[in-house]
């Protein structure tokens, strides 16, 4: 069975979905924890299904190296196999990426390596494509720049803003995320092996 840790800035719509993957019997993962790095909304869901959380606020330490220490110790406490980020807006330092690279991946509304950073959606109105798309990667010390596990194309239909391109893709970016994370499991999907392939 494999172990998940969750981290969250959010209300956690990603991490539902997981949640309640997680919870059907023949689902090949288990969800240990959930930590934030401030207090976020998310942290009802992890309550509602018995999940313990855990809070390393960003504003509490002088530096991110700081914070990405204690992070990686409340981490190490419940030593998942997998860390997934289900909108977590912080960058990991690099420190920390490193001791946990390729075990965390995250989850992004583009179709990468378009529009990477914190505002796909909004860029690729901005820049009048037809289409953009999700996209499930390892984590790595750059902007969403690590190994594609997964992604799928989603049009941009006339009138979209923001919010409703936004909106049609979330459901996408969770599908995504629960089917890798059952490849993983299962052993269809190595880390490893795809992170190697493009180093």
């Amino acid at each position: 069975m494999l172990t998940v840790a969750v981290l969250i800035s959010g209300t956690g719509s990603n991490l539902r979905a997981l949640l309640e993957a997680a919870s059907a019997p023949d689902f090949p993962a288990r969800v240990v924890a959930v930590g934030a790095d401030r207090e976020a909304d998310g942290f009802a869901h992890a309550e509602h299904f018995g999940i313990p959380t855990f809070l390393v606020p960003f504003s509490a330490f002088a530096s991110r190296e700081e914070w990405g220490a204690e992070l990686g110790a409340q981490l190490s406490v419940w030593n998942p196999d997998l860390v997934v980020l289900s909108g977590m807006m912080r960058l990991l330092p690099a420190d920390l990426v490193a001791a946990w690279e390729p075990r965390i991946i995250n989850t992004h509304p583009a179709y990468l390596p378009e529009f990477p950073g914190a505002h796909g959606v909004r860029d690729a109105l901005a820049a009048g494509v037809e289409q953009t798309g999700a996209s499930v990667i390892v984590v790595d010390s750059g902007v969403d720049t690590g190994p594609i596990l997964a992604q799928e194309r989603i049009p941009v239909l006339p009138g979209d803003d923001e919010h409703a391109l936004h909106e049609r893709i979330k459901p996408v970016e969770r599908r995504l995320l629960i089917d890798v994370v059952r490849r993983i499991a299962e052993g269809e999907l190595d880390l490893a092996a795809a992170a190697s392939r493009t180093a």
